[in-house]
């Protein structure tokens, strides 16, 4: 069978190009018809690739992938693409880059889509391109997905191709944003010390719409084509193409992120919408001659810049409330995490019914021992001090209960309200804020300890073994 369909593949690949070749005489822009017995030949190697997938253990994709709508679109820049319309999921292929692939590729490529989907990413993405680069992003979503396959195109974006491309050690199954923080701060670099390099933008300026090769930085374009969906209505419709895809047992990385995603409540937890606060906070950018000005490129005489925040970030602690010391611990380690790429400074305040100590960290080792004063809580003071000290952004972690109103209303600063585990809701009528629930964050060391045993068993969220 696989000599038959590498004929096959080879014929289909030799009228792609005629096609495309008839394209560029006649100007091709998207829209244009794909000749239906090309169309007709084309998906019955599709056909073939779905019942190779349902032959095997992951008989879960092979399903997946008959539910889904299939479209021609020579216009997409990697060999495979997805997005939701129509109340379906549709997979496009591009003949002129699927068709370099053998049958094994071929699989993991419609595999590599999927698992976009149970991973959320494409909602994810819109949320994460307001603070980051396309490039980053794309890059960061690919690791995730692709740290599972094997028999990947030779172009993938993987873990060891970023590393050496741009000189990092990044670790296998950490979770996306450990990825997006680390990779945007590298392109950053590589973008200042290319000298003389024509500006980024002029790729955005082409003059036909036929891509021949992979392109990390546009390879999930079509994501933005997808049908205006609320996110509880798209889990829905996902959620009903899992249970019609789970024919028998399916891979323990499948069923971890296939929990996560029916468990996940459509929110951002606070971690992640912390790292959207910091999107806001004052910006210090660096000037460089290096990069030229993204608005006016023409301009040599203007100088580009660099992204940089500058932060005073308060993180304050209910000292008479529920949360425990570890809780604190563990997500001041996210806190860090979250602002170590920005230019920030860390104060901790300690404060029940009054502040009763402020002092500044680097790094968890700095957090003291906490004061052992349990009396009653008030909010009021530690906005009293923020609005002296000129703070621009407040962390609040606290069980809730205080005063219902504010004698002082905060100026000029964003406030995140993190509620212990413990804690009902916020006594505040008027937050001046937003209000998140303190789970329950996995935080790792950056090297992993080699006595540690991983079982099966994986999120969705951090993407990785869990750990024993």
């Amino acid at each position: 069978m696989e000599n038959y369909l590498e004929v096959q593949i080879k014929e289909l690949y030799e009228k792609a190009n005629k096609i495309t070749d008839a394209f560029f005489k006649t100007n091709y822009k998207f829209g244009t018809k794909v000749p239906e017995d090309f169309k007709e030949e084309f998906f019955n190697l599709i056909d073939k690739v779905s019942l190779s997938l349902m032959k095997d253990k992951d008989n879960f994709y092979g399903y997946f992938l008959f539910q889904m709508a299939r479209e021609i679109r020579f216009d997409i820049s990697s060999a495979t693409a997805v997005n939701f319309k129509g109340a379906k999921y549709v997979i496009y292929f591009n003949p002129i880059i699927f068709l370099n692939l053998n049958l094994k590729q071929m699989e993991s490529s419609i595999k590599h889509e999927i698992l976009h989907v149970l991973s959320l990413h494409l909602l994810r993405a819109k949320e994460f391109k307001r603070n980051y680069s396309t490039l980053a992003v794309n890059m960061a979503m690919d690791i995730v997905v692709n740290t599972y396959l094997d028999n990947l195109p030779p172009y993938a974006t993987t873990l060891d191709w970023v590393n050496l491309k741009y000189a990092l050690t990044l670790l296998p199954y950490k979770p996306f944003e450990y990825y997006i923080e680390k990779l945007q701060t590298a392109i950053d670099l590589a973008e200042e010390e290319e000298e003389g390099k024509e500006d980024t933008e002029e790729a955005d300026n082409k003059g036909e719409e036929i891509e021949t090769e992979f392109n990390p930085e546009n390879t999930h374009d079509i994501w933005e084509e997808s049908s205006e969906i609320d996110e509880k209505t798209l889990k829905e419709f996902t959620e009903k193409f899992i249970s019609n895809a789970q024919k028998g047992t399916i891979p323990d990385y499948l069923e971890s992120m296939i929990t996560s995603l029916k468990n996940s409540n459509g929110e951002l937890p606070w971690n992640l919408y912390l790292k959207r606060l910091m999107g806001t906070v004052e910006s210090d950018k660096k000037k460089t001659i290096t990069r030229r000005n993204r608005r006016q490129p023409d301009r040599l005489d203007l100088r580009g810049e660099l992204r940089g925040h500058k932060a005073k970030i308060a993180v304050v602690i209910d000292i008479s409330g529920s949360i425990s010391d570890e809780e604190f611990i563990q997500a001041i380690k996210e806190v860090i995490n979250i602002v170590k790429n920005y230019k920030h400074e860390i104060t901790i305040i300690e404060c029940d019914d009054e502040i009763r100590r402020v002092y500044k960290i680097r790094s968890v080792k700095d957090i003291r021992e906490r004061i052992n004063v349990r009396n009653g809580t008030r909010f009021s003071p530690v906005f009293e001090y923020a609005n002296k000290n000129k703070i621009n952004l407040l962390v609040y972690f606290t069980d809730g209960k205080g005063e219902d109103k504010l004698l002082t209303a905060p100026r000029g600063y964003k406030t995140l309200w993190v509620i212990s585990g413990r804690g009902d809701k916020l006594s505040l009528k008027e937050p001046y804020g937003i209000i998140k629930k303190l789970n329950h964050i996995a935080i790792e060391d950056e090297i992993p300890d080699v006595n540690e045993t991983i079982r099966s068993g994986y999120s969705m969220m951090h993407q990785e073994p869990e750990q024993i």
